[in-house]
């Protein structure tokens, strides 16, 4: 497994959204709070290639994980 460090942009860019600072600014404080009984990946605003990869990353404990629970906590600010 690659335990590479990966940033909020590259996430972003993963999934396929604007990933300069403001962008992902704009993102959280548009779709936060997420309730708390919801899986990141079910919320509503992701496409299903994009939810996909959100539970693909956090099942397999992947490299992308430890950003994405970064992300899951930034969305429940």
């Amino acid at each position: 497994m690659d335990k590479s460090f990966h940033r909020f942009s590259e996430l972003f860019a993963q999934l396929g959204l604007p990933n300069d600072a403001a962008a992902i600014a704009g993102f959280v404080r548009t779709h936060a709070p997420l309730p708390p009984a919801m899986l990141l990946a079910d919320a509503p605003f992701w496409s299903p290639a994009q939810a996909t990869l959100l539970r693909e990353e956090l099942a397999g404990d992947a490299d992308w994980a430890e950003v994405v629970d970064q992300l899951n906590a930034a969305l429940r600010a």
